[in-house]
């Protein structure tokens, strides 16, 4: 076979995580020893392990592993960047997309590392504020632009599904620097071309 992916996953950290998911349906008042969720604890550890994967991953060493010398000043964007994340607070989902954007300085990114990027953070316990500003610090760090915007759009589970139970709400973040910041024609530029459909 020339192409596998293979999922691995800590042992310990599986067994720890699954014998808490196991006191969690019990706690609910389930019975964790019936057929079908004797296997539910360590799906669950390996979905936790799977949704939590940013934090064994540099953002800033994933964009300089394709960093290259271009003498381009033209903004790229790479806008529509599915995001699935979770909120810290109430450990339910939050999913959307990302719009990102910079303006080089000398040194452009491999396209697929912009994305990456965007799950560095996400695939971590979140939240939606400090998501936006994470992306946009390790893009700065990596390529030191003359300016770096994102902007992301997502539903929330912790309000969709518990407490005030707003199905159709949706949250929006926008962090500038540089260019974006400071000038308004750039900024405006790049929110017109987030919102066009160009196809």
């Amino acid at each position: 076979m020339a192409y596998r992916k293979i999922d691995q996953y800590d042992d310990q950290i599986t067994q720890q995580l699954s014998d808490c998911y196991k006191t969690i349906i019990t706690s609910a008042g389930e019975d964790a020893e019936r057929e079908g969720l004797l296997k539910t604890p360590e799906r669950a550890a390996k979905a936790f392990q799977f949704a939590t994967q940013g934090y064994g991953q540099n953002a800033v060493e994933i964009l300089n592993s394709a960093r290259f010398k271009e003498d381009i000043s033209e903004m790229v964007i790479v806008k529509d960047i599915e995001l699935y994340s979770m909120c810290e607070h109430h450990l339910h989902p939050f999913y959307g997309k990302a719009h990102v954007a910079y303006i080089p300085n000398g040194y452009i990114t491999g396209l697929s590392k912009i994305a990456r990027v965007v799950d560095v953070y996400a695939r971590r316990l979140q939240v939606q504020e400090r998501l936006t500003t994470q992306i946009l610090a390790a893009i700065k760090e990596s390529l030191n632009p003359l300016g770096v915007a994102v902007v992301i759009e997502a539903k929330h589970l912790c309000m969709m599904v518990r407490g005030v139970q707003k199905q159709n709400s949706v949250t929006t973040t926008s962090s500038y620097d540089g260019e974006f910041l400071h000038n308004h024609i750039t900024r405006n530029e790049f929110l017109k071309l987030i919102a066009a459909d160009l196809s």
